[in-house]
């Protein structure tokens, strides 16, 4: 199959901005040009000036959930803290107590629809953390569910161990299950996925993260930490220490721990929607940025904190309120996101490159980050196919 994409805007991720027309064979772009002309039976795609950018990649979302937080959102509209609703036995553990009581096949198929949104959207390559089983039966669940999902989802899905989100308060010893024993039963099922954990006040402290984190080190998992949203508490330090392959959130990161971050190789993860649904705090991405460092943004998307699956909406966002530039944004959740992710064959409108691509309705790329809400995409290609839109 050969489809040449004729006189397009193309925004390649990296570098600047160029008139022209980009060829596709199989599942790879062949060429970029200025007068590509078709071949003999070759599809022609008519851009018609229209924006061309590489397929979207999210590399932190925590999609694969059930219930919802409708009623914590209404106590946080009262007053009430994240971390207040999360210490009463709510946030994370009401979404817990849901997924415990799912199925695997209906978390599949929830977790299906979800990516397809996000497909539509722009995502074709996504991360999906666990996090919501606090168990080891729980946790597999949702790791094999991630693992059904992404059988029948055209794009590419990296799961992600989430392994220290909350602690379980009605199981005794569960730090040291977790280490001792979930651990161990994912590294046998899933090995060398990439094992998180939340580090803050009433979820994971620093001691504890070191723990599983050199453990599931040991086992030959790459480690990511969420640290720094609400405080600083040693995290980005132990992740730097470790080596880790992101720190996200940063939201109360100080300027020396960014400043020392951008000189590590660690991937700083920034979740601007996290501050805009729920304290209006935002990481310094531009002292992250102007250091020298390795700048990802991300949707979080979750049914708590951060209620939202568009990265375009995201770059949007970190426009307003983390001073990034439009080039910026985009890198941002392209080619430094795929890197992140492993997946150094996407993100990025060169010839060799996987061919996912996402084509706006825009002929200018600046209504990308002036528009607010709305889908800006027009059509979705993941490895040379395009993906049909679904009637509903």
């Amino acid at each position: 199959m050969s489809l040449l994409i004729r006189d397009a805007r193309l925004v390649p991720g990296v570098g600047p901005a160029f008139r022209g027309s980009l060829r596709v064979r199989g599942e790879q772009i062949a060429e970029l040009g200025a007068n590509l002309t078709p071949e003999p039976g070759e599809r022609v795609l008519e851009a018609g000036g229209r924006v061309l950018l590489p397929g979207l990649v999210d590399a932190h979302t925590h999609a694969i959930f059930a219930g919802d937080r409708l009623d914590e959102f209404e106590l946080r509209r009262q007053g009430k803290t994240y971390l207040e609703i999360l210490a009463a036995g709510g946030g994370i553990l009401s979404t817990v107590r849901a997924v415990r009581a799912a199925s695997e096949e209906s978390l599949a198929e929830s977790l299906g629809e979800r990516l397809r949104v996000m497909l539509e959207q722009g995502t074709t390559s996504v991360e999906v953390k666990s996090g919501y089983g606090l168990s080891t039966e729980g946790e597999l669940k949702l790791l094999r569910a991630i693992r059904r999902a992404a059988q029948s989802f055209p794009g590419t899905v990296v799961p992600t161990a989430l392994l220290g989100h909350a602690v379980d308060p009605d199981q005794p010893h569960f730090l040291d299950r977790v280490i001792d024993e979930t651990l161990p039963a994912v590294n046998a099922e899933f090995p060398g996925l990439a094992i998180d954990a939340f580090c803050e006040r009433g979820a994971w402290s620093v001691a504890d993260c070191r723990r599983l984190f050199e453990r599931a080190q040991e086992l030959g998992h790459p480690v990511r930490l969420h640290t720094d949203q609400f405080n600083a508490l040693g995290g980005l330090e132990l992740a730097l220490e470790l080596g880790a392959r992101s720190v996200d959130h940063l939201e109360a990161t100080p300027h020396a721990g960014l400043e020392r971050l951008a000189r590590s190789q660690t991937f700083g993860v920034l979740l601007p929607v996290s501050g805009f649904h729920t304290d209006d705090r935002y990481a310094d991405a531009r002292t992250l940025l102007d250091a020298g460092g390795k700048l990802v943004l991300a949707s979080n998307y979750n049914p708590g904190s951060s209620p939202c699956s568009c990265l375009p909406f995201v770059i949007g966002l970190s426009l307003r309120k983390l001073g990034l530039s439009l080039p910026e944004a985009i890198q941002a959740c392209t080619a430094s996101a795929a890197e992140l992710l492993g997946l150094g064959d996407r993100g990025r409108l060169e010839s060799g490159a996987r061919a996912d691509l996402i084509l706006l309705r825009h002929q200018d790329e600046r209504l990308l980050g002036y528009e607010l809400g709305g889908n800006p995409v027009d059509r979705v290609i993941v490895a040379g196919q395009e993906i049909a839109p679904r009637v509903r």
